[in-house]
């Protein structure tokens, strides 16, 4: 029985301790990280410095246009050091800024909110190509995930886009938005109405 144990106690020593805590994954703005809500608390649980993180992630991030959401991955480690993968802005950003519209629509396979050219969607599927979870898939894997994304925002797919006629279509787009966003506040003065 001492043999047994002895090699038990051994086993112990030997086996490395396996690390159970999850990434962080979160979107944050290009150099606009704060130590305040809602990424303090996220790095406060898991022990991080949280004035270090922000300054690093502000300095890595320098170079882009501040205000861009930057799906960020942050595994930490035992001695509270951590590694931070700063992915490419996510793929709706980039569709929304090709088709010019600032949101999506409200009921997508319904309504069409903007217009992008297949050319659009082969630039941005070579830019998210750099992405780690997309460096193994083929650009038309790429292509077929950014045309289901464009649908889901509310973009129409086409081979050709004329400038002048989609001018005309932004401006009309303009109206239907703004009351889209009267029909919305009349809701929620309605729900406060009911509430108080």
């Amino acid at each position: 029985m001492s043999k047994s144990v002895a090699r038990l106690k051994s086993m112990k020593k030997v086996a490395d301790k396996i690390d159970h805590s999850s990434k962080l994954r979160t979107n944050v703005p290009a150099g606009m990280a704060a130590a305040g809500p809602p990424l303090g608390p996220m790095l406060g649980q898991r022990n991080i410095n949280i004035a270090a993180f922000c300054k690093d992630f502000n300095e890595r991030t320098a170079n882009i246009k501040p205000g861009i959401p930057l799906p960020t991955r942050v595994k930490v480690n035992s001695d509270r050091s951590y590694q931070l993968t700063i992915h490419q802005p996510p793929a709706s950003y980039f569709i929304k800024q090709a088709a010019g519209v600032n949101r999506g629509a409200m009921h997508p396979v319904n309504e069409i909110c903007g217009k992008i050219t297949l050319k659009h969607i082969y630039e941005i599927a070579k830019i998210k190509s750099q992405d780690p979870p997309l460096e193994w898939r083929s650009i038309k894997e790429i292509c077929t995930m950014l045309l289901a994304t464009a649908r889901t925002c509310g973009i129409e797919v086409v081979r050709d886009l004329d400038a002048k006629e989609y001018g005309e279509f932004l401006q009309e787009r303009k109206q239907i938005v703004e009351e889209q966003k009267k029909m919305l506040q009349e809701k929620r003065e309605a729900k406060m109405l009911r509430t108080a």
